[in-house]
């Protein structure tokens, strides 16, 4: 059944009691149901107890840094977790899609950005359930093989030379989006407005990150990339035959 806005559970973690709290009353009339966690130790227990639809997490959090609970809860949940950072540095913004983060908002948060970006990513994850189930009935075929490399959009797991690859919630929907359009260049544009339902600012390095971290994992040179070619001014190239 296709969820409501009004059936969106969102998890809150961030220390700023005052913020978050301001934070849930926008987004309550908003009409999301909301939760808050101010500390960093138990967040990892409550993600996977209570299995949010998605989850807003600080990064500088007492106890456990937001690095860190990502990281750890990456095996136990497989929603959307959009990543806080109160610095603009880079590094912070590529660790934290390192650590399996969906997106990354530089505070100060403003309210419409981040409801935005949450409903963007709802509807990313609800589209994906509804194309998988249209696959199945359709009996389209949902799983696509480049020689030793197969990647299945129903299990939404990928296996090379029959070896599970281990791929983030993000990066399997970004290797799926190339490997189905394998042999036409995506643009960034197109890339990033498929996978996150906004438009690209140009300035964004997400899927630059994530396209950096499936290469390998799906056997491709990181340095001379065979598979996924970056075409200069372009975008990106998911190579039928290596």
């Amino acid at each position: 059944m296709e969820q409501t806005n009004e059936s969106w559970r969102i998890l809150i973690v961030e220390d700023d009691e005052r913020l978050a709290e301001l934070t849930r009353e926008y987004l309550e009339s908003n009409g999301l149901s909301v939760s808050l966690e101010t500390h960093g130790s138990p967040a990892v227990e409550r993600i996977r107890n209570e299995q949010p639809d998605l989850v807003v997490l600080d990064l500088m959090l007492p106890g456990e840094d937001g690095l860190s609970i990502c990281r750890r809860v990456r095996p136990l949940y497989s929603g959307p977790i959009i990543m806080l950072t109160a610095r603009t540095d880079d590094l912070d913004q590529v660790l934290g899609l390192e650590m399996g983060a969906d997106d990354y908002i530089s505070k100060p948060v403003k309210p419409r950005v981040l409801l935005a970006r949450i409903r963007a990513l709802l509807r990313r994850v609800t589209e994906n359930a509804q194309n998988t189930a249209d696959e199945a009935s359709a009996e389209e075929p949902s799983r696509l093989q480049f020689n030793n490399l197969v990647v299945d959009r129903s299990m939404r797991e990928a296996w090379l030379s029959e070896e599970s690859i281990d791929l983030t919630s993000a990066e399997f929907d970004l290797l799926w989006l190339l490997a189905s359009n394998a042999g036409r260049v995506l643009s960034r544009e197109e890339i990033f407005t498929a996978l996150r339902g906004i438009e690209y600012d140009g300035q964004d390095r997400s899927i630059d990150v994530r396209v950096s971290r499936i290469r390998p994992k799906i056997g491709d040179d990181p340095v001379h990339p065979r598979r996924i070619k970056t075409v200069r001014s372009k975008g990106y190239l998911f190579v039928k035959e290596v």
